[in-house]
């Protein structure tokens, strides 16, 4: 038989009960945030950080919690446009380092010149 995926085995206990214990009291009741919203952002985020397992559970807890399809595609929807501004963001710098247009029109010069 294969191996079983064990999640936090590699944290020592210690450290276990911090994050259980963080984790619990993001989600308290009587805080600005209903659980559903807190879901749906935690599907936004875990998106962002790659996450499969806590996408998968997030959605359900989402759903648990009142989120319907429409909620959470338009949550994923705005995770994908931060991603898409991420890399507006980092082409942006990138430009801003290299000036991409004048490397451009050097790139053409070299070719009319041959």
């Amino acid at each position: 038989m294969g191996k079983v995926l064990r999640s936090y085995e590699l944290l020592e206990e210690r450290m276990k009960e911090i994050y259980f214990e963080f984790y619990r009291e993001t989600y308290r009741k009587g805080t600005a945030l209903d659980n559903k919203t807190k879901e749906l952002i935690a599907i936004g985020a875990s998106l962002s950080s790659g996450c499969q397992n806590c996408l998968e559970g997030h959605i359900k807890k989402a759903m648990k919690y009142g989120a319907d399809g429409e909620e959470i595609r338009e949550a994923v929807a705005i995770a994908v446009g931060v991603a898409a501004a991420t890399i507006v963001d980092r082409s942006d710098l990138a430009n801003f380092e290299m000036d991409f247009n004048e490397l451009l029109q050097k790139a053409k010069k070299t070719e009319n010149d041959t």
